[in-house]
């Protein structure tokens, strides 16, 4: 089904970074919705979905102007101190719609132009790839973080089935930290994988995050489970892996292929 794409002019762009994202000053969304639709996505419950017609993943507002209104506020930001930004806190900077409107790619050259004091790149598209000549401009000032929640295909068809193949995401992983990008791999939410998962990660960054429903949502698990998620667990016979506890499994074997300082759990791993 075709999204139903609409124009916006926003006002502002920068937020104040706030609860999850309180180390940062602000968060940055270059669209408003996201067509990838995970069934997990704790902005299903947010009102920028409850209020707007149509199911979350059918609809994106594409924020034009974004370029220079963020040249604007960003000077305005640094004169008071400064400033680090988290992109996107509900969106996806890189989903399929981003290939033809570039608002992302024009927020990440205003960047360039005026660096934040940090900015984190939250994705799970391989898109990212298309903008490593920007985030070399940015240097140690960026760290793109790729969300790979599992290593099993199967799982991924059955969580998120309009995001990108996990290969295609590690394979971006790798292509970002060859061309001496700061990246992380973040496992969030925690989703059922291989006890291979570990290496897989370890041969694409030399950091990784884990998280899940109960730590990462902003609601201690709430928002997840008025989501009618844990179903879905219980009719793949999966629900070892949907509990509060589970993410420890992970951690385990990550601390086969990683140093212990280079695995952080939930809020500390997103931190400027």
């Amino acid at each position: 089904m075709k999204p139903d794409i609409q124009d916006k002019h926003p006002k502002t762009l920068l937020n104040k970074g706030t609860g999850f994202l309180g180390g940062y000053t602000h968060s940055l969304n270059p669209y408003t919705g996201c067509t990838f639709g995970c069934s997990y996505c704790y902005v299903r419950q947010m009102p920028v979905n409850l209020f707007r017609e149509g199911e979350w993943g059918a609809w994106v507002d594409v924020k034009r102007g974004a370029d220079a209104l963020l040249l604007k506020e960003l000077r305005k930001a640094k004169a008071k101190g400064p400033v680090t930004i988290f992109m996107s806190s509900s969106t996806d900077p890189y989903q399929p719609i981003e290939h033809k409107e570039q608002v992302t790619r024009s927020l990440l050259e205003a960047m360039a132009d005026e660096p934040p004091d940090f900015l984190l790149v939250q994705t799970r598209s391989p898109l990212v790839t298309r903008d490593i000549d920007l985030f070399g401009r940015l240097g140690d000032r960026v760290r793109v973080s790729m969300t790979v929640e599992t290593d099993r295909e199967d799982i991924r068809k059955a969580f998120s089935p309009y995001a990108p193949p996990i290969p295609a995401r590690l394979h971006a992983l790798r292509e970002l930290t060859a061309a001496g990008i700061l990246t992380q791999a973040a496992v969030a939410p925690v989703l059922p994988s291989t006890e291979a998962f570990p290496e897989l990660l370890a041969q694409a960054t030399d950091r990784v995050c884990v998280d899940d429903y109960f730590m990462g949502d902003g609601s201690g698990g709430k928002r997840t489970r008025s989501l009618g998620i844990h179903s879905l667990y219980d009719r793949l016979d999966l629900q070892e892996w949907n509990r509060p506890t589970a993410y420890r499994t992970v951690l385990e074997r990550l601390g086969r292929a990683f140093p212990s300082e280079r695995i952080f759990v939930s809020r500390e791993g997103f931190e400027p």
